[in-house]
């Protein structure tokens, strides 16, 4: 089992190789996003509910890609659902820094990422409430106030513009829904790693925010590859964006 996990994860580490380079010539971190779902392309049965769907292999896989990146970022929907610690538990290497998407500072001050020894950045909008940013702050949290993108969201471009400025040259996104989405419909994700698990759920799906008009520039995977770990199926390849 452990051979196997450690052959995609050297396949996957050669991708990143270059992440520094990429960082110093666009400003911003390589991104892998990296995720679950189920055969019907869900990740939870309900938004806000956390739903296991990992088998002990993928889980291990999961680990040893968090301890290849140099941060991982989350969405304020995942924290509140999972409360995650974010951290490598189930394989050998050092924990990514923790990155969390909040526009409005609803961080929780009991959240486990505050008890990390690696504590958590927030990015929030440049509108959100001082009393919130001074509490966290308080808690171990640092705070990046960013700009709002069209839909009065936290600009994802410039999250990663200032996490390449603080020395992240690789990043892997783990979700939720609406953070997947997002990096995809703003064509800021790298490299795709898609664990697939034997389930039907009939729930809430990866990507399923984008309206009819827009399900045209979601993007086909070049460079496809694929194991079986256990009873999942691994994907992962580089998103060819456009006409490609």
């Amino acid at each position: 089992m452990r051979s196997w996990v450690m052959g995609i994860v050297e396949q996957i580490e050669a991708l990143l190789q270059g992440a520094s380079d990429y960082r110093q010539s666009v400003g911003r971190p390589f991104v892998t996003l990296s995720y679950a779902q189920s055969l019907d392309g869900c990740i939870a049965a309900k938004r806000g509910q956390p739903l296991a769907l990992s088998g002990p292999q993928s889980l291990a896989l999961t680990h040893q890609l968090r301890s290849a990146h140099d941060a991982i970022l989350v969405g304020i929907g995942t924290l509140l659902a999972d409360n995650p610690r974010l951290t490598v538990r189930l394989a050998e290497g050092k924990d990514p820094q923790p990155v969390v998407v909040d526009s409005q500072l609803r961080f929780p001050p009991e959240a486990n990422l505050l008890k990390n020894s690696v504590r958590p950045w927030v990015a929030t909008g440049e509108w959100a409430d001082e009393a919130r940013q001074r509490r966290l702050e308080r808690a171990g949290a640092r705070v990046l106030r960013l700009p709002a993108d069209t839909n009065g969201q936290v600009d994802l471009c410039a999250a990663l513009e200032r996490l390449g400025e603080l020395g992240i040259g690789s990043l892997m996104v783990e979700g939720g829904a609406r953070v997947i989405t997002s990096f995809l419909y703003a064509r800021l994700v790298n490299l795709l790693v898609l664990t697939v698990s034997p389930v039907l759920v009939g729930g809430l799906h990866a990507v399923d925010t984008l309206g009819e008009s827009n399900l045209a520039g979601l993007p086909r995977l070049r460079h496809l590859r694929h194991e079986w770990l256990g009873e999942d199926l691994i994907l992962w390849g580089s998103p060819a964006w456009g006409k490609t």
